[in-house]
């Protein structure tokens, strides 16, 4: 099984920042990318930012300049840097690994942290 826990949401005011956390454990064999989700209330799940197992990133168009995906030495640790947040980026912020398990690759869901943009 694999566990994955988000870290770091709060309340900001609109132009400061935050740091997102994102951890993977359990007994797989390699992570194959993580992406960080969002949705806000009524709305659809949006992709944020995408980091693959080659380092290679995604961004969503709303957030291109502005977040930053990134690895920690821990290779199954990802941090998403949000700066300069609007109030549209309020949302449940959810962390996706998509791992393999001895011959199965799933994605793997954690139960999101919460970013509120507010003044």
């Amino acid at each position: 099984q694999v566990q994955v826990v988000e870290s770091g949401g709060g309340s900001v005011q609109p132009g400061g920042s935050l740091r997102l956390s994102c951890a993977a454990s359990g007994s797989f064999s390699s992570i194959n990318h993580i992406t960080w989700y969002r949705q806000a209330p009524g709305n659809q799940r949006d992709l944020v930012a995408r980091i693959t197992s080659g380092d290679i990133t995604t961004y969503g168009e709303s957030v291109k300049g502005r977040f930053t995906i990134s690895r920690a030495n821990a290779k199954n640790t990802v941090y998403l840097q949000m700066n300069l947040l609007k109030p549209e980026d309020a949302a449940l912020y959810l962390c996706n690994v998509y791992a393999t398990v001895g011959l199965v690759t799933y994605p793997y869901w954690g139960q999101g942290t919460q970013v509120t943009v507010s003044s």
